[in-house]
């Protein structure tokens, strides 16, 4: 286990918020060609965005009747979905923090 900063714990296959986008980030600019996240990027926005709801939709309904680990899966699909959407549209992590 690893301690971060703000007291949380965290094995070291965990990923950050900031490493995953760190990560996708690397990918869609590589352009490999066998990425999922690069295939996303290319289906564009629209596609993405439609994502984001299903992901929405199933982390709502798996907190509401599926429990704590189903939500937190769907919850991490929809936070990579949401990465997803920023980096099609050219966003950094620091435009959405700048909102938090």
């Amino acid at each position: 286990m690893l301690t971060l900063r703000s007291g949380v714990e965290e094995s070291r296959l965990v990923k950050t918020f900031d490493a995953l986008f760190t990560e996708l980030s690397a990918k869609v600019a590589a352009g490999d060609p066998a990425s999922g996240t690069v295939a996303a990027v290319e289906r564009g926005v629209h596609a993405i965005g439609k994502k984001v709801v299903e992901e929405a939709a199933e982390a709502w309904m798996a907190a509401e009747h599926e429990g704590p680990d189903r939500a937190a899966e769907e919850i991490s699909q929809l936070l990579y979905q949401a990465q997803v959407l920023m980096l099609a549209t050219g966003l950094r992590l620091e435009d959405v923090y700048r909102h938090l």
